[in-house]
């Protein structure tokens, strides 16, 4: 049977009862029958917040050092393909199909879920590149993610914060247990939380991981004008900010800084290529902004950690004398934490449906910042005058706030990759105003 993508999508889809089945005995049977291993260098990154970003920075230094990288990366703001890039490019639908074939006729009777089916796929696809080296973000935890049944050269776990805790637990000290999942013994693992949870260091020691710690084994220091990384003898100075925008930006850089170390016999990469690399990176919908009139930023925050980072770098670029936000939100979040760090810079909220049973509707998220700015102004908090309104989409939403909205204001839309990849879907809105895309 001939099926184009969206077929083989639907395909995965329908084939196991529940969308999220953690566990890896089915994944690794079926990858054990592909065959499916790598040769180069691997870097698994994890965490709770900054695992998009940091696959970038990795990324794009490798390839200007002048390596074939494959990507994996998930999910996807608006094409499934935007899953897999192969040497900076997203892979066509046409090329993933013969992967879709493969893994169809591997898996036999197992009902794998769609997230374990398009892993192997993209893995699979990946494979069969020459590639020089490969980055697998995991989507959700680590221990039973299904990326982790390709053993990491290196892993690197990123910020651990609460979110998803149905499945991995109630606080960091569980969330970080599970992300441990991903390191292997004898080799090395990066952990950027400056704070990482007692229960992952004991896992890295009872593994014998050589583990590379922040403000430990490498720690990054700047000024406005440029920063610079230490880490184990070796010193990296003068660097220009990544192109990605926000604070927490360097952390994830200074992450992706000790990776290469860690691995600099396999891939050793010049001081250029860092540089070029960290002035080049793009990653869509991590705090984007596009100047224009209204300023426009994409944010695809939708847990706590991150909706606070959110509002310090919203916070951070100067003055708008209006603050309008789009917003789109899963009812599985922790709804409360992600509005409250934005309830004293926000003059506007437009707020809209998502196309997913897992969503929080619109109507109900009104709810809930109404009855947080009340509680808020309860206990003292002096917030802005603000106005709510509903809509069935984020674009429509987005369009809404773009009429009300003044020239000088900014518009933020936030809350999921649903939220920002509603509103991209379409092509970036047109403004009144000439603005750099």
């Amino acid at each position: 049977m001939n099926r184009s993508l969206a077929d083989w999508l639907a395909h995965c889809e329908r084939l196991h009862p529940v969308t999220i089945d953690l566990g890896l005995e089915r994944v690794e049977a079926v990858r054990q029958r592909l065959g499916l291993h790598f040769e180069v260098p691997v870097f698994t990154v994890a965490g709770t917040n900054g695992k998009g970003s940091t696959c970038a920075m990795l990324e794009a230094i490798l390839l200007q050092a002048g390596y074939r990288v494959g990507v994996y990366t998930s999910p996807h703001l608006v094409h499934f393909e935007e899953r897999l890039r192969l040497n900076g490019e997203v892979v066509s639908a046409e090329r993933l199909l013969p992967h879709f074939e493969a893994v169809e006729a591997a898996r036999g009777e197992r009902a794998l879920t769609y997230f374990e089916f398009t892993t192997l796929v993209i893995l699979h696809a990946m494979a069969a590149e020459p590639l020089d080296a490969v980055v697998l973000e995991v989507g959700l935890g680590g221990r039973l993610d299904a990326v982790n049944v390709i053993d990491p050269d290196c892993a690197i776990i990123t910020s651990i914060a609460l979110d998803h805790v149905d499945l991995l637990g109630p606080d960091r000290e569980s969330i970080g247990r599970e992300k441990a999942g991903i390191l292997r013994a004898g080799r090395p693992a990066v952990v950027a939380d400056p704070l990482p949870p007692a229960s992952l260091l004991a896992r890295a020691a009872e593994l014998g991981v050589d583990l590379w710690r922040a403000g430990g084994d490498f720690h990054h220091e700047g000024d406005r004008q440029q920063w610079s990384w230490t880490g184990r003898g070796r010193r990296r100075g003068a660097l220009g900010y990544p192109a990605l925008r926000g604070a927490n930006q360097l952390i994830n850089a200074s992450g992706v800084l000790a990776a290469l170390e860690a691995l600099r016999d396999r891939l050793p990469v010049p001081a250029q290529a860092v540089r070029n690399g960290l002035a080049l990176v793009e990653l869509p919908g991590r705090f984007q902004v596009l100047p224009g009139q209204p300023a426009l930023v994409f944010d695809v925050a939708h847990n706590p950690q991150a909706a606070a980072v959110l509002a310090a770098n919203l916070d951070q670029m100067g003055f708008f004398p209006r603050t309008h936000v789009v917003l789109g939100a899963m009812a599985d979040k922790d709804l409360a934490g992600v509005v409250a760090p934005l309830l004293p810079l926000v003059d506007h909220w437009s707020l809209c449906d998502l196309p997913t049973p897992r969503a929080a509707s619109a109507v109900q998220l009104a709810e809930l910042i109404r009855t947080q700015r009340a509680a808020a102004e309860a206990a003292g908090q002096k917030l802005p005058s603000a106005t709510l309104d509903v809509h069935a989409s984020p674009s429509a939403a987005l369009q809404h706030a773009m009429a009300v909205a003044d020239p000088a204001d900014r518009i933020v839309t936030f809350g999921s990759f649903f939220t920002v990849g509603g509103v991209l879907q379409q092509g970036l809105p047109r403004r009144g105003a000439a603005h750099v895309g």
